[in-house]
């Protein structure tokens, strides 16, 4: 079976083609795709992964041309910056003016 595990980093982005066993976790595709030896410092543990933008567990059984991605913690929480920039800026609809 084949899949794909996807990092993006900010100076490097990949996609890894592995073969795996019918039945494989995402734990063992991460590892067949060898991150360590590619992305040498990077710690892939610590990583959330998921499969086509859904989170997934390192337990969760793939199937034939699954994508797994590996995903970076966030800098900042984006709800936190939305609100920010619209607290920066008065509202055009608000009669109030904020």
């Amino acid at each position: 079976m084949k899949v794909s595990v996807a990092v993006a980093l900010p100076d490097r982005q990949e996609v890894i083609e592995v073969g795996l066993d019918p039945g494989a976790t995402v734990a063992e595709a991460i590892a067949a795709a060898r991150l360590g030896e590619r992305f040498p410092g990077v710690d892939f543990a610590a990583m959330r992964a998921g499969i086509w933008a859904r989170a997934a567990r390192p337990g969760t059984a793939l199937r034939e041309g699954d994508r797994v991605e590996l995903y970076r913690p966030l800098r900042a929480d984006p709800k936190d910056m939305r609100r920010s920039r619209a607290a920066l800026r008065p509202s055009s609809r608000s009669r109030s003016g904020r």
